[in-house]
């Protein structure tokens, strides 16, 4: 009888909270008994229990009642037998070694069916609008999206992890997503986990100052595919970096597929421990280039497109589309973002989206594509990448750890702006022009033998650009 009230339910449930969030917390659960008004749940840890309770008691006595249950809140029973999983689904994490015995069943203080305020979501919402039917393939991007999609069927790949990189806007967030949805479509029981960085740090540390680690690691090693975005930001974290770099060997000796994003390459993230660097470098890396004029384009006219077909009423006049993509190139949210304002303003105000609409709508945004690269740009960017104090770029020190960055800044300045070069000399404390030549000679003559330095004027012309 349980079985057949937990079955219908839990039909309901997956439908009311997603399949994500089914798999996650409600598939594991199974219904034992109903005894005055209270529904008792066998639970495998606390962890899923208090999750369950925080945020889909209501919801679960609510579908319990429609199907011809009387019940007015839930308990919990830690450790019981929790419902078997299919033969695809991934299997419960075995105890560590020296992990304590499981403790007998025990039944928790009965749970309201109002719950408290909620915490965030283990990992972050998928955006149903990532996905690969609307990302626009151009070369600079071919090769990433080639990768997710093999990445995505979810049969062999070859490769693992998929490290995805590029500077901001560059279409790394949509690939993660296309996957995450292109798998679980294909995968429906499968349990697939993305999320930043940063809240794997943050999931981290609740769990040490809760005390339920065993659990978090539970959680994390059990998922079929875990995806973290911008894997850049546990650089220097030396914990979460020690329980990441556990997490992820787990999970390749497990078989399960890792998809990882930076604004950098894995030997390009200072502060990474080498391990993890090592690590990241096993897979497949793939740097989304910035755009070309040609995807720029195909990108506008894909998102018209999807404009036109909400607002059919808005004209765009010839050339609109060409102004924008010219004059529009470093970042594609910026770029998506300008084409959904004129959509915007020329339907409030019933207005043709003309070249002179286009100018007059989006002046801050193309005053801002116009800024060039500066002097102090540049010399803020490299003592920011090689850790120094401005000052001592500046300034008269000699050395080596502060000489070789003031040369790169001296090249850099070279390259990317129209200054002179006594100009540039009097921006780097007074030097003579001879100086800045020497400089520029040095680092033209070091990058051909050094790789590594290389690497870094490469980098620090990608941020400079972005």
């Amino acid at each position: 009888m349980m079985d057949g009230i937990w079955g219908r339910a839990c039909a309901e449930l997956e439908q009311s909270v997603g399949p994500n969030n089914y798999n996650h917390w409600i598939k594991p659960l199974r219904l034992t008994s109903i005894e005055d008004g209270a529904a008792r749940l066998a639970s495998p840890t606390r962890f899923i229990s208090d999750w369950v309770n925080r945020h889909f008691a209501k919801e679960i006595v609510s579908v319990l009642n429609r199907a011809g249950a009387e019940v007015e809140r839930l308990r919990f029973e830690i450790g019981a037998p929790a419902a078997r999983l299919r033969e695809d689904a991934p299997a419960e994490a075995a105890p560590a070694d020296d992990a304590p015995a499981a403790a007998p069943a025990r039944t928790e203080r009965a749970a309201p069916a109002t719950t408290r305020a909620p915490r965030a979501e283990l990992g972050a919402p998928l955006d149903p609008r990532y996905t690969f039917s609307n990302f626009v393939v151009g070369k600079p991007n071919e090769l990433a999206h080639a990768a997710a999609r093999r990445v995505g069927e979810g049969g062999p790949v070859g490769f693992n992890p998929l490290f995805l990189y590029g500077g901001v806007g560059l279409g790394k967030t949509h690939l993660m997503h296309a996957i995450a949805h292109d798998f679980q479509a294909r995968h429906p029981v499968a349990q697939v986990l993305y999320l930043s960085a940063e809240q794997f740090m943050y999931r981290f540390v609740q769990a040490l100052r809760e005390s339920t680690i065993m659990d978090f690691k539970g959680m994390f090693r059990n998922v079929n595919m875990l995806m973290v975005d911008d894997v850049q930001f546990i650089a220097g974290k030396d914990s979460t970096q020690e329980e990441f770099f556990h997490t992820f060997n787990a999970l390749v000796d497990q078989g399960k597929q890792i998809v990882i994003s930076a604004d950098r390459a894995p030997a390009e993230i200072k502060g990474l421990e080498e391990r993890i660097k090592s690590r990241l470098s096993c897979g497949l890396i793939v740097d989304l280039h910035p755009t070309t004029y040609e995807l720029r384009l195909g990108i506008l006219q894909s998102k018209t497109d999807s404009f036109r077909a909400q607002q059919p009423d808005v004209e765009i006049g010839a050339g609109v589309l060409e102004f924008l993509a010219h004059r529009i190139s470093t970042n594609v949210r910026v770029l998506e973002g300008a084409l959904q304002r004129l959509f915007a303003h020329a339907s409030l105000l019933r207005r043709e989206i003309t070249l002179e609409l286009a100018q007059e709508c989006l002046a801050d945004i193309l005053r801002t594509n116009d800024r060039k690269v500066s002097i102090d740009d540049i010399q803020r960017k490299v003592a920011e990448h090689y850790n120094i104090r401005l000052a001592d770029l500046i300034g008269p020190k000699r050395a080596r750890n502060v000489a070789r960055p003031r040369q790169i800044a001296m090249y850099l300045a070279k390259q990317m702006t129209s200054r002179s070069l006594p100009e540039i000399g009097r921006r780097f404390g007074g030097r003579d022009h001879t100086t800045i030549m020497h400089g520029v000679r040095k680092i033209d003559e070091l990058m051909v033998e050094d790789t590594s330095l290389a690497e870094d004027v490469a980098v620090l012309k990608r941020l400079l650009e972005a």
